[in-house]
């Protein structure tokens, strides 16, 4: 295990359930009941992850997980890129849909992130798609197609 990850794991205990380096990059997989904890604790000393670029989500229907969000972090003090990994779980018969603790208290931008992810994937306060819109389009079993554009100027 990475420094990183061994000083999340001690200090929130149980928390860390799989981590990966790869191309150098560290992406540590959380537990989800805990996401809100480590970010908490990552965000200041010793590891000071205090810029969160990005949250993106992803759809694995086959995965008894479904959707697996992750947050892309960035330390001012060290510049190095930590991506923290979460499964949200599937869809609940007639539930609210998957859902991850938000980390907007921790990081203020993630409340546009968080909202997008809900938008695309329905994990999570609408913001790119219309208040009406059914579905969510990133959604593997989102339907193929479109809908025709009705262009009000054309002549």
């Amino acid at each position: 295990m990475s420094e990183v990850g061994a000083t999340i794991e001690s200090a929130v205990a149980g928390s860390v359930v799989e981590e990966i380096a790869h191309a150098g990059e560290l992406t540590i997989e959380i537990a989800k009941d805990r996401i809100l904890e480590v970010a908490r604790f990552i965000k200041g000393a010793p590891l000071a992850y205090v810029l969160l670029s990005d949250v993106t989500c992803a759809d694995f229907p086959e995965h008894p997980g479904r959707f697996r969000v992750a947050y892309h972090l960035y330390s001012l003090e060290t510049g190095s890129r930590l991506r923290l990994r979460v499964w949200a779980g599937p869809d609940e018969e007639g539930g609210p849909g998957p859902e991850v603790d938000s980390v907007v208290s921790v990081w203020a931008t993630a409340n546009w992130h968080e909202r997008e992810v809900y938008d695309m994937f329905g994990v999570r306060a609408r913001i790119l798609m219309p208040l009406d819109w059914e579905g969510h389009p990133l959604r593997r079993d989102y339907p193929l197609g479109g809908e025709e554009v009705q262009f009000t100027d054309a002549v």
